[in-house]
């Protein structure tokens, strides 16, 4: 196949120009800067549609590089307290690990940059599609939901680090909402008010177009697409953030509904790309040139341990041996090049590793699908959800237990109530989402002070704690967008 450049422009000051999809799109003619030609057919928008999920794997999304870290990916986990630098560690990330970066930062104008080059590509995808859908509706509602989908997703993600705050009706700083694309156009930060009320515009957009469409977008062996499943799954998450708990609960109901729980013999395969089970969506990789995520964590082929799980986490697991989860996640491993992976709880050996991305199958090579949506998080979702709303706290206690049950053998239903059910359902969370992207949200969306008490070795002195009131929890604009955008530059975060 002979592939063509698509040469667009991000839409913001920072040089967000020039994404390409080289290896994914042939397209014909090529694009100029200022995106003034049009796609000729619908062949053009499916490519389009799957250079938009391409970027997803770039170096500073989902992807991790030598210096920069997958943003929504290790990082969360890197930042938080599950896991805790090593002196294998390079140090590339310590500037991030322990709240010492600057708006200059690269790790933070990369993230930045991938994100907004993800929604330029959505939008090309959306320009000017509604012109087939007179003859090709369900064609048109396929591609034009998921890149709706995917657009909301990435501006939902750039709020979870940059918004001020994730209350709904929040007047405070969010972030700028791309729409269209335009090489000049140098949009403002909305509230994050406004950042959700479009957020949801195009999830709710996208939720009615993918219930119409012309052929599955996903199947069983396959989740590599947004489809009506993880569409609601993506609003109930939103909902749960924004503390709206009747949509959260409703939304994560239908997926529950509609993708089971993995069986506790299953659910270790799932970490394996042995099975789909209980997936909803996850980012295909398929080699290890890209920048596969959390090699950054521990780089299996390499053995160099550079985050490994804290103490404080392993020690939430009671019955490590009886609870799946602990061998599916964490393993136990020697230095030195070869040595084995044993995921035998019992282990001896004191070195922990993440042991939930070392690859497919046997491979130790890191190249392994990113679990973006799975029904173990709607689980969560639901029974928080529950636990926030009046008279609903048995529903949240049965979900924490239905949970337990499917990942713990012979576990035993709990009798939990007020503040004690929801502290379970917290600590559930982080136990089943561990190092899937989640932590440092969480901790931020709770207003919860990160505590470190198990900083050893060379990175002994990484910051032992962060005050929910700290600054570092909304990231600065990087410094290269507040230079070249001036409608943004009396907009830096508070405290940058």
């Amino acid at each position: 196949m002979k592939f063509r450049n698509y040469i667009v422009s991000a839409g913001l000051g920072l040089a967000l120009a020039a994404t390409s999809c080289k290896k994914v799109l042939d397209v014909t003619p090529e694009y100029a800067l200022d995106g003034s030609q049009i796609f000729t057919s619908l062949t053009d928008y499916e490519y389009s549609l799957t250079g938009t999920y391409s970027l997803l794997r770039q170096i500073g999304y989902y992807g991790n590089g030598a210096t920069v870290t997958g943003a929504w990916s290790a990082l969360p986990d890197m930042m938080a307290d599950d896991l805790v630098q090593t002196n294998e560690d390079f140090g590339n990330f310590g500037r991030l690990t322990n709240y010492t970066f600057t708006p200059t930062d690269n790790s933070l104008s990369t993230a930045w940059t991938a994100a907004y080059s993800v929604i330029t590509q959505a939008n090309i995808t959306l320009r000017g599609i509604d012109q087939y859908q007179s003859a090709n509706a369900q064609k048109v509602n396929r591609i034009k939901g998921q890149a709706l989908a995917l657009r909301a997703m990435v501006h939902f993600d750039l709020l979870r680090y940059w918004g001020s705050d994730f209350e709904r009706n929040s007047t405070g700083l969010g972030v700028p909402y791309v729409t269209e694309v335009n090489a000049f156009a140098k949009p403002a930060r909305l509230s994050v008010k406004e950042t959700y009320d479009r957020v949801f515009a195009d999830l709710t957009t996208a939720e009615t177009l993918l219930a119409n469409v012309d052929i599955s977008i996903n199947s069983a062996s396959s989740k590599a697409n947004i489809d009506l499943n993880a569409v609601r799954a993506l609003l109930a998450r939103v909902y749960l953030y924004s503390k709206n708990y009747g949509q959260a609960e409703a939304y994560a109901t239908q997926v529950i509904t509609a993708i089971p729980l993995a069986t506790a013999a299953n659910f270790a395969n799932i970490w394996k790309d042995g099975s789909q089970a209980e997936v909803i969506f996850a980012l295909v990789y398929s080699n290890v040139s890209e920048g596969n995520p959390n090699t950054n964590v521990h780089t299996a082929s390499l053995n160099r341990n550079g985050y490994r799980p804290t103490v404080n986490f392993t020690n939430l697991f009671a019955d490590k041996t009886a609870d799946v989860r602990y061998s599916a996640f964490v393993a136990s491993r020697s230095t030195g090049s070869g040595a084995a992976i044993i995921t035998d709880p019992a282990s001896t050996i004191t070195r922990k590793i993440v042991n939930k991305y070392i690859g497919k199958g046997t491979s130790a090579d890191n190249v392994v699908n990113w679990k973006v949506l799975r029904t173990g998080e709607m689980y969560l979702i639901r029974a928080e959800a529950r636990a926030m709303q009046q008279g609903k706290e048995v529903m949240a206690l049965a979900d924490l237990n239905s949970l337990r049950a499917a990942r713990i053998s012979n576990y035993t239903a709990v009798n939990l109530s007020g503040q004690a059910l929801m502290d379970a359902i917290l600590t559930e969370r982080r136990k089943e989402l561990f190092a899937e992207g989640h932590r440092w949200f969480d901790l931020k969306r709770t207003t919860r002070t990160i505590t470190r008490t198990d900083n050893t070795g060379a990175f002994a002195g990484l910051q032992s704690a962060l005050a929910s009131t700290s600054k570092v929890w909304m990231f600065p604009v990087p410094q290269g967008e507040i230079d070249a955008n001036p409608n943004i530059r009396n907009q830096q975060s508070a405290g940058w």
